[in-house]
């Protein structure tokens, strides 16, 4: 019942884009922070983004400025804008509802399933 699936990623080339969506169902999306994870092929799971209930946003420093995330309450859908890829943005990017954020981290985080971005030349 409580479900969020990704889409959107993919191959770009450095400097390329993307955009990620994460769409939700089973739950009231409007009512939970939401928040993007990536793992990295042989690295730790980090966190990227996360935005607020309020629509407030954080981001680890390694995005800032290239990355922006967004929320559409009304469809139920959170979104990663990702822009000026980098080889290093290659990983899997999961999707998560949240009791909060801090800063940009997404705590207590309920998962999606995960999309895989690649980027290479």
């Amino acid at each position: 019942q409580f479900a969020l699936v990704e889409s959107g990623g993919g191959l770009a080339q450095p400097g390329g884009s993307l955009r990620l969506s994460c769409a939700t169902s089973g739950f009231t999306m409007n009512t939970y922070a939401m928040g993007w994870f990536r793992q990295a092929p042989g690295k730790e799971r980090e966190g990227v983004s996360c935005i607020s209930s309020r629509d407030t946003t954080g981001y680890t420093d390694s995005v800032k400025a290239r990355f922006i995330m967004t929320r559409d309450n009304d469809k139920s859908t959170v979104y990663l804008q990702m822009n000026s890829l980098k080889r290093e943005d290659t990983g899997v990017y999961t999707c998560a509802a949240c009791s909060g954020c801090t800063g940009f981290l997404c705590y207590e985080p309920n998962w999606g399933q995960g999309t895989q971005v690649t980027v290479s030349a």
